[in-house]
């Protein structure tokens, strides 16, 4: 039996019914992070998300217009996914997660760049990342990236 959507009209629960599965935040950091664009690099995360939770998770994210779907350019079999504007709006969230996750984590696995970023302005960075998503980059890869413009 399907659940129905949105049990209650509190902005929490509303934004916990879209990313608060354990994959979608996932791709969107995947997505914001790393660059990732297609299916394989999905399934290339270290998370290791399986095929048909991956096509689960991407199909519901494009219901719910967090990231959009176009067919690839070099391979019209394939798709590429891009976030939306809705989907960049999560950005300062997925920051300050990753903040909380950082500070609290025992052993917090992310390269030395992540590290130096955080010693940085708060709404510099995520001016910058948000930037560079909008550009085709993303935090840590592209000639936009946060990284690229802060030289770490």
């Amino acid at each position: 039996m399907k659940r129905e959507e949105n049990k209650s009209r509190c902005p929490i629960n509303f934004t916990v019914e879209i990313i608060g599965d354990t994959w979608s935040l996932l791709i969107v950091r995947d997505m914001a992070a790393l660059g990732k664009k297609t299916f394989g690099e999905f399934l290339d995360s270290k998370e290791r998300i399986g095929t048909s939770v991956l096509t689960d998770r991407l199909a519901h994210l494009e219901r719910k217009g967090i990231i959009a779907k176009r067919p690839d350019p070099s391979d019209k079999r394939k798709f590429v996914y891009s976030l939306t504007d809705k989907g960049i709006e999560l950005i300062p969230v997925v920051y300050e997660i990753a903040m909380w996750g950082t500070r609290n984590s025992p052993d917090p696995d992310a390269p030395d760049v992540w590290f130096e970023a955080l010693k940085r302005d708060r709404e510099e960075v995520v001016r910058l990342w948000i930037e560079a998503v909008k550009a085709g980059s993303s935090f840590f890869n592209g000639p936009d990236s946060v990284i690229a413009r802060l030289n770490l």
